[in-house]
């Protein structure tokens, strides 16, 4: 077989349907649409239309709520850490980074980096980098001696979006400024 040679199978493939090209081709003049109405009109949206009966996508409850801040982990457990450890894959002796947990399969598909939870047993001293960590993590860490750094938590901006509080706390200074006059 050549490149040249390479070809789709004989009726994969077929040429469009050209409508509106006169009365022998059996799609001409109104192009297979019909004579009138709604539907014989361009852009026209019936998907869901159900004659009138209350359609099925409002029949439906609506259900649950996608957070648009939500952050998505790659999750790794303290329990695992060890038994990469004692396996070879991490070095404990240098920093644990989301990076080097990737490269060494612990950690898959980091969206928002890495967040290391609390499952298991450590009795190796690490310096471990991560995004995330919860408590029990950080106490587990901590327990053997080493030390979890997260990144530091970006400061929200003065007043924005606050300007309702910010008003009211203006009012009620003028208020108490008024009544000790």
């Amino acid at each position: 077989m050549k490149l040249n040679e390479i070809q789709d199978n004989a009726g994969a493939t077929r040429n469009r349907k050209r409508v509106g090209r006169g009365i022998g081709s059996g799609t001409g003049k109104t192009s297979g649409s019909g004579q009138k109405g709604q539907k014989s009109r361009s852009g026209v949206s019936l998907l869901g239309f159900e004659g009138g009966q209350m359609p099925l996508y409002r029949r439906l409850p609506k259900r649950g709520f996608n957070n648009p801040f939500s952050k998505q982990y790659a999750e790794v457990n303290v329990g695992k850490l060890q038994q990469a450890i004692d396996a070879g894959k991490l070095d404990a002796k240098e920093a644990i980074t989301g990076k080097a947990l990737l490269e060494s399969g612990l950690a898959r598909k980091s969206r928002d980096g890495v967040r290391l939870l609390g499952k298991g047993e450590l009795s190796a001293k690490l310096d471990i980098k991560v995004a995330s960590a919860s408590k029990g993590a950080i106490a587990a860490v901590e327990k053997a001696g080493g030390s979890v750094t997260l990144p530091e938590a970006k400061p929200k901006p003065e007043g924005k979006g606050k300007r309702r509080d910010k008003l009211s706390a203006e009012r009620k200074a003028a208020r108490a400024a008024l009544q000790d006059a």
